[in-house]
């Protein structure tokens, strides 16, 4: 072999592994990585490494010199306090979704029948509630909950009715925390849902309303099941949210009055940040991980049935 072949051949050998990876790096899979790269080292800094050190810090001792185990849990299993957030916190999570779910459906629909060209105007003042600050917003409801110039008590004396305690009852102070939690996140459904109706074909109504269907079937039968999986996304992503709720419960009320409209995240904080028992805070909080699981598989489990049955 001469040397001019010798040289051709070393040359097609060092060729062939940039050629591969330049495939490599040229395949939509890989630039898709690529691009998403970024996004997942975000994750796993803010949510993976703090998830992680959690689940650490809930098996130390207070003074977090230690290793405990499962300790700070048994301790709180025989708590009362414990059981009465884990039974509020269902309570506020689930009565706020559900009622933000129904009324987001029905302003939905409200806006989806006005004019498109008026459309955009009224979907910028319903968002206002979601957009704003809920530590912002919420200092305006403790206003108008305020047991001495509230707003709402001067109406209701001006109509012959008698001031109510909003946040110095505990019934009361747990409509308010959930009414404030509505207002705030309703809008998200509303924009939610509002998309979805836009993607329902209008020829599905045409023939139901040649067939003789009224507005009932029309929703029973046409709407809620072409929307039947953003309302159970919706649903689920503002069960996390509400879950993992803080500001609006700590500004309100702080847990009063006596613990009695404590959430997860506001306990944790009294003991954990206040009480200065980290450990036992962080294992309140890892309490919402089980919880939110197992709702999680349900509604997930049921979007999956109905994607295979399609």
């Amino acid at each position: 072999m001469s040397d001019i072949a010798i040289r051709d051949h070393s040359l097609r050998l060092a060729a062939r592994p940039r050629s591969r990876t330049r495939e490599f790096f040229q395949q939509k899979s890989t630039i898709g990585f690529l691009f998403t790269l970024p996004l997942i080292l975000l994750i796993a800094i803010l949510v993976v490494y703090p998830a992680f050190y959690s689940v650490y810090l809930a098996m130390l001792s207070k003074r977090m010199d230690r290793f405990v185990g499962f300790s700070n849990f048994t301790f709180l299993f025989t708590r009362e306090t414990f059981w009465m957030v884990v039974k509020q916190s269902c309570i506020f999570a689930v009565t706020a979704v559900i009622f933000k779910a129904i009324l987001g459906f029905i302003i939905a629909h409200l806006v989806h029948a006005i004019p498109t060209q008026g459309q955009r105007k009224w979907r910028g003042m319903l968002l206002v509630p979601w957009v704003i600050p809920p530590a912002l917003s919420t200092l305006a409801w403790l206003w108008l909950f305020d047991p001495s110039y509230s707003a709402f008590n001067y109406i209701i004396v001006a109509l012959g009715g008698d001031p109510i305690p909003w946040t110095g009852d505990a019934m009361w102070a747990r409509a308010s925390v959930i009414l404030v939690n509505i207002w705030i996140g309703a809008p998200f459904f509303m924009i939610m849902y509002l998309a979805a109706l836009k993607s329902v074909p209008a020829e599905l109504y045409e023939v139901a309303a040649i067939d003789g269907a009224s507005w009932l079937q029309k929703l029973w039968y046409i709407t809620i099941p072409m929307m039947r999986n953003i309302i159970a996304i919706t649903a689920l992503f503002s069960l996390i949210v509400t879950f993992a709720n803080f500001d609006i419960v700590r500004i309100l009320t702080a847990g009063g009055p006596i613990d009695l409209t404590h959430v997860f995240a506001t306990w944790a904080f009294k003991l954990g940040i206040e009480g200065g028992d980290i450990p036992l805070g962080a294992s309140i909080s890892l309490f919402m991980v089980p919880i939110l699981t197992v709702a999680a598989i349900f509604i997930l489990r049921d979007i999956n049935k109905r994607g295979e049955k399609m």
